[in-house]
């Protein structure tokens, strides 16, 4: 049976994807695309006919890990696998029944879970045990010539939003859920740590969710003088003094003399996560975004004291994409600076480089042959 996410409520089938890679394209496109083996889902007997389509890709700050590392957290990279799960793509073939036509350009969800687990079931199948992820060992990642996705796991961009953009829906659908899990944001007063992509979204998403306030902490000024352009009323570069001397320089700084009711992290670093606890009021509520050490130390004689909530958050789930897309095509999100580094495919090994020293803001490889300008155009 293909993949069905059932919130969707209906049956769209198995799908292929054709990359014309912008971050990295390792076949000539000239090649005829059954000449090329695909990676990513492979659909079984009795699947819909895929479709096809050239992408767009983004350099993930969290794939530099495997880059650098080999690993991120308890994912151990053990054979080679293809990076890339932030993507977006034109359809060039499809079949009659997978819900789209040629010339559609969509974004795609890099997840593909089991269906049938408790959590899928329940809703929450970004907790799927069995959930085959981009880029995430062994599976492999989306900087293919070929990529395979049930059809549910696409979704089309409106004419004003670029494919370039459109690859930034993963990430921001990443702050999405982040946002819809510190609850109801309306009027509330939110600090967020990091000014790095997703933390830039997460301030632009917590805006639009209705947030009067919204504080962004870093260390970078340049990353911090870019901040209100994403939604923030204040930023904050925190310095070498104690957390708790930071939190009470950001509380007295935003006039939250009662603390903030939200706080999300988008670092994953201790210092910061132990400050934004102290930044947090009184039932407060802490989402933990971004991951770092496994195994923090963290203040829970705090966490309790304030009776905060504490919550993990990972990746996305039912919804997520749809809001992030409904986002963009309202203005209520503009992506419009986030892509701050461009490179060829040739220097590829300096965009991951550039990505794993905090150059900028967002990196993108274009690969051989790649149309540039194509993928900033709209077709509005």
């Amino acid at each position: 049976m293909p993949v069905v996410r059932r919130y969707r409520g209906f049956l769209t089938g198995s799908v292929w994807f054709r990359f014309r890679v912008q971050l990295g394209q390792f076949r000539p496109h000239s090649v005829p695309r059954h000449l090329f083996p695909a990676v990513g889902w492979s659909p079984g007997l009795n699947q819909l006919p895929p479709l096809v389509m050239q992408m767009a890709h983004f350099v993930g700050t969290d794939r530099i890990h495997y880059w650098q590392h080999g690993r991120i957290g308890r994912y151990v990279v053990e054979a080679p696998i293809v990076l890339g799960h932030e993507s977006a793509g034109i359809v060039v073939e499809c079949g009659s029944k997978s819900g789209f036509t040629v010339g559609d350009r969509v974004a795609l969800e890099p997840g593909i879970a089991c269906n049938t687990c408790q959590h899928c079931r329940a809703g929450r199948y970004n907790l799927c045990s069995a959930m085959r992820f981009a880029a995430t060992p062994p599976y492999d990642g989306t900087l293919a010539t070929y990529y395979r996705l049930p059809a549910e796991c696409c979704y089309k961009l409106p004419a004003h939003v670029s494919l370039q953009h459109g690859a930034l829906v993963e990430p921001l659908s990443v702050a999405v859920h982040s946002c819809r899990l510190a609850g109801d944001m309306q009027q509330k007063s939110v600090v967020v740590f990091g000014a790095g992509p997703v933390g830039l979204l997460c301030a632009a998403v917590a805006r639009a969710f209705g947030a009067s306030t919204v504080v962004i902490v870093d260390i970078n000024s340049d990353r911090l003088s870019v901040a209100q352009k994403y939604g923030a009323t204040h930023t904050y570069k925190m310095s070498a003094d104690s957390p708790e001397h930071n939190a009470a320089r950001i509380l007295e700084e935003s006039e939250l003399d009662a603390g903030a009711h939200i706080v999300l992290d988008a670092t994953g670093a201790e210092p910061c996560m132990n400050c934004g606890i102290s930044a947090l009021a009184q039932g407060g509520t802490f989402v933990q975004v971004g991951l770092g050490k496994p195994n923090p130390s963290l203040p829970v004689g705090q966490i309790c004291d304030k009776e905060a909530i504490f919550r993990g958050s990972f990746r996305y789930g039912p919804g997520d994409y749809q809001t992030a897309i409904g986002l963009l095509s309202s203005g209520r999100v503009v992506l419009e600076g986030l892509v701050t580094h461009e490179f060829p495919f040739t220097q590829a090994e300096e965009a991951f480089k550039n990505v794993g020293n905090r150059q900028g803001i967002k990196t993108v490889i274009y690969g051989p042959g790649a149309d540039e300008n194509a993928a900033k155009a709209t077709t509005a």
